[in-house]
């Protein structure tokens, strides 16, 4: 494809969102709430169709795609081009915002149906969108700051979206004040890339440190540390994982867009967009290798004590992110991503089946007031919790990130691999707690709340639907090759990313996940009879 249309296409999937967000700064009064939902969705929905169109492209030729608009700044030897990257990790991640994204905003439109901020509701979503795609196809660290901070402000404005609520504003205050904790250490790690490697830009700094250029240990170290703080706020792992729970003010889409694919993905996709760094600083892995197993296993336990159906799912998010940083700290970048996208589906799926509850209980979030919702919200109990349990925690469908971790963390070491299990057998109590004690058991339903339970409507079951079917065949993208699978995941952004080369030898990789597998059904086993 001509070079000048893969550049202007670029351009266009970035600026769509902003577009549909400025639509409504221009008419969003003029606009009704079906006219305004059904922009906003589709300015993502075309966005996402483009987006296919460049993935295509680049996985035909295998190259990127590189736009220099013009020189944002320009001063002595201060220089910071306004352009973008699209490569094969770009690529994902951006099909990954888009397409979630869209399910998301139609999901929207009948979820917030009535709510007076409707149309706002719609543009804070657009905004959110643009400033993500703009994080990730930034081809300098300077760029990505900036859609860093306009995530950050865009879930100031949608966590606390009912600011008529004191408590909701101060949950948004938390999020907003904690995570610029994280940016000003990301900032000082930006003035010394900049002192040390002259430039901002990927392709520039992975050029010096390939080639050898000023590889000096203390200061990679130094960079990598303050990188890593920033990733800690944005991805709330300890210790600025607080943010994220009390981030359930706001409206459950909001939950699901953060929590799936936007904001907390950003920490992760900025170290594997510097591995190259991270890899030359082992001192850093270390550290995030220790602070994301303790987070994983920490909010792992912390979830099982909470009776909020948002607040299980919030720190189960805090607890699978710990787990992607442990693959991090080791090194296996290719596992952290596959891992990064298909829990984006199944969270995504989690928070707007949660929301179905909700809305099918007038309002209701506490898990000890459900029970047997199974006879009154059956098609959100099937596309939801029983198509998500099973292939995430049982293995009886196609899921491998996990294992990947595992067998990752096994190479390591084999205490790291019984470690990285231990985090996910907790994921199997609290999620077999919710699953049970929501569906199953005695009814709890306040009465009044009783008589006007109901299902949700096609607009919100349809993108439920998606979300299922996408959760259960996600894990054939990276499936190893005992299953007759390829990797094909970790060998397309092969290119961006530094491979390890270790491989275990089939007869241990079945071994392994054997016992992982019985383990997670005597642990599932266990726990279903003390319920």
């Amino acid at each position: 494809m001509n070079p000048y249309i893969l550049n202007n296409l670029s351009v266009i999937v970035l600026l769509l969102p902003l577009i549909g967000f400025l639509g409504y700064l221009l008419y969003g009064r003029l606009l009704s709430e079906k006219q305004a939902g059904m922009l906003a969705s589709f300015w993502i929905l075309l966005s996402f169709a483009l987006s296919v169109v460049l993935f295509l492209q680049i996985s035909s030729s295998g190259l990127p795609i590189n736009i220099h608009l013009f020189d944002w700044v320009n001063t002595g030897n201060f220089k910071v081009p306004l352009a973008f990257q699209v490569d094969q990790l770009s690529i994902i991640m951006v099909l990954l915002i888009t397409g979630v994204g869209s399910l998301i905003h139609i999901y929207s439109i009948e979820y917030m149906h009535g709510d007076k901020g409707f149309n706002r509701f719609f543009s804070y979503l657009n905004l959110f969108i643009f400033f993500m795609l703009l994080l990730v196809m930034s081809n300098n660290y300077v760029l990505m700051f900036a859609g860093w901070e306009g995530v950050g402000l865009c879930s100031y404005l949608l966590i606390g979206f009912w600011y008529k609520n004191h408590d909701y504003n101060a949950a948004a205050n938390k999020a907003f004040i904690m995570n610029r904790i994280g940016d000003i250490c990301l900032l000082f790690g930006l003035f010394v890339i900049f002192s040390h490697f002259g430039s901002f830009e990927y392709q520039e700094i992975n050029h010096q440190l390939n080639e050898g250029n000023g590889l000096d240990v203390a200061v990679i170290t130094t960079i990598t540390l303050l990188l890593f703080a920033g990733a800690t706020g944005k991805s709330a792992q300890i210790p600025l994982y607080t943010w994220l729970p009390d981030a359930m003010a706001g409206p459950t889409p909001v939950s699901a867009l953060i929590h799936a694919a936007t904001m907390v993905t950003a920490g992760i996709y900025m170290i594997i967009r510097s591995n190259v760094l991270f890899t030359l600083a082992p001192l850093t892995g270390d550290i995030i290798m220790v602070v994301g197993l303790t987070t994983a296993i920490f909010a792992g336990l912390i979830a099982f004590r909470q009776n909020d159906i948002k607040k299980v799912l919030a720190y189960s998010t805090v607890s699978q992110l710990g787990l992607m940083f442990f693959a991090l700290g080791i090194g296996a970048y290719g596992a952290a991503f596959f891992h990064l996208l298909t829990h984006a589906f199944f969270k995504a799926l989690l928070f707007l089946g949660a929301g179905s509850v909700i809305h099918g209980l007038s309002g209701e979030q506490d898990i000890r007031q459900m029970g047997g919702l199974r006879h009154y919200l059956k098609s959100t109990h099937l596309v939801f919790f029983l198509v998500f349990w099973l292939s995430l925690h049982c293995r009886l469908l196609l899921d491998f990130s996990k294992d990947n971790i595992l067998t990752a963390a096994y190479i390591k070491s084999p205490l790291l691999w019984i470690l990285a299990l231990i985090s996910g057998l907790l994921t199997v109590f609290y999620m077999l707690r919710l699953y049970f004690v929501v569906f199953y058991g005695q009814e709890r339903i306040n009465k009044a709340v009783k008589t006007h339970i109901h299902e949700s409507p096609n607009g919100m079951l349809i993108p439920l639907y998606i979300l299922a079917a996408l959760s259960i065949v996600a894990g054939i993208m990276n499936a190893p090759e005992i299953f007759h699978g390829n990797k094909w995941l970790e060998n397309f952004i092969a290119p961006v990313t530094v491979l390890s080369g270790i491989h275990l030898d089939h007869a241990t990789e079945w071994f392994l996940m054997s016992i992982s597998f019985l383990c997670i059904v005597m642990v599932g086993v266990l726990r279903m009879t003390s319920l």
